[in-house]
């Protein structure tokens, strides 16, 4: 027998699962129909609260009632994924602040990391080169020392090399997905994955069944960014994705480290960027921690 909280989260979970959208787009639809009953909503003020087409609002109505009954709680549990929804008081607080906060957060692995206060992400481009792998390894040590749990995006590349050399340092690491959690990628890092989900962390805001799509990527960067106190960069172009997760950085008041590179390589030019709008150039580890150190006394 389910209890009526156990049904509502149920209820919310079946909604999320056929319109896996933040929770700005879903605010309106919840304050008017708190218990989540669309199957008793005409489908013109559906239109009007998710602001979304007549075809999609019946779509949406149909494709709800199919599932609304499924027991996505089990469904998970039997999986090992916990489904964090935005009430639930383990939902990092950091995430609220957003503009678009997750509805869920689907998650596998050691979920304590999710609230440990001191996070840091460090990204850089898939064609991150042996400079940028040196360079984590340089910078990691005194992190890790200090219980920082290293924050990236499971892409190839210097998100890779955070996430490997943190577990060879024997410190924690937090994936973020731009897939649902049945749909690894890039393909590569299913090992390494596998490894995370065990002794680390696997976050995603989409429901397990999502597969890769291009416009998921830039959305789970701002996920990295609020999810950590600062974000470390490492070779990237002068466009790239990682430069928009710096973006949603400094747009969430987060402190940004550079590390600097040769002025012969375009993959310098990301960093050195960013140096100039104002982000600290650092290449190590203590210089991180003084800086963070700084920035807590002053926003204290």
């Amino acid at each position: 027998m389910i209890n009526s909280e156990e049904k509502w989260i149920n209820r919310f979970l079946a909604l999320h699962y056929v319109f896996p959208v933040p929770m700005n787009k879903l605010h309106p639809l919840i304050e008017y129909n708190p218990t989540l009953q669309l199957e008793k909503m005409q489908t013109s003020l559906l239109v009007d609260l998710l602001r979304i087409t007549e075809n999609r609002a019946i779509q949406l109505k149909n494709m709800y009632q199919k599932f609304v009954e499924t027991p996505f709680l089990q469904i998970y549990d039997n999986h090992q994924i916990t489904p964090i929804i935005f009430t639930n008081p383990n939902y990092p607080t950091s995430l609220k602040n957003l503009y678009d906060p997750p509805a869920v957060l689907y998650v596998k692995g050691d979920t304590s990391l999710l609230n440990m206060h001191k996070k840091l992400a460090i990204i850089g481009s898939r064609e991150a080169t042996y400079y940028s792998k040196k360079s984590i390894e340089t910078i990691l040590p005194p992190l890790i020392s200090q219980n920082f749990t290293i924050v990236s995006g499971l892409a190839k590349g210097a998100d890779t090399m955070a996430h490997e050399s943190t577990i060879a340092l024997g410190g924690k690491t937090i994936a973020v997905l731009g897939t649902g959690l049945f749909h690894i990628y890039p393909k590569q890092n299913e090992e390494l994955a596998k490894i995370m989900s065990k002794e680390h962390l696997l976050i995603t805001e989409y429901p397990p069944y999502i597969t890769p799509k291009k416009w998921n990527f830039p959305m789970r960067n701002r996920i990295i960014s609020g999810l950590s106190q600062a974000v470390i960069i490492t070779e990237a172009k002068e466009k790239s994705g990682t430069v928009s997760t710096m973006e949603h950085a400094l747009e969430n008041g987060k402190e940004i480290f550079a590390i600097p590179g040769s002025i012969h390589s375009p993959l310098s030019a990301g960093p050195h960027n960013l140096i100039l709008e104002g982000a600290k150039p650092v290449w190590n580890g203590y210089q991180i921690l003084e800086e963070l150190q700084e920035f807590e006394q002053i926003n204290n």
